[in-house]
């Protein structure tokens, strides 16, 4: 499959999702909204290490930085 996450996308989710962990590590967060986060936080980690997100190929958006023609 094609990628269609740039390095600024994949770097700035995993960032947030390290966040989002150290958060719920320290109790900042917990409970449901801290297992929805983690679960978001852990969608955010697979998609920036695979380079693709499925809702920008559903929407047609790409943040990669492509050959121009």
């Amino acid at each position: 499959m094609k990628k269609n996450m740039g390095i600024t996308d994949r770097v700035i989710r995993t960032l947030i999702a390290a966040v989002v962990i150290i958060l719920f590590v320290n109790h900042f967060i917990s409970g449901t909204l801290g297992i929805v986060l983690l679960a978001v936080a852990g969608i955010f980690v697979l998609t920036s290490l695979v380079g693709l997100c499925p809702l920008y190929s559903l929407f047609g958006i790409s943040t990669c930085r492509g050959k121009k023609a």
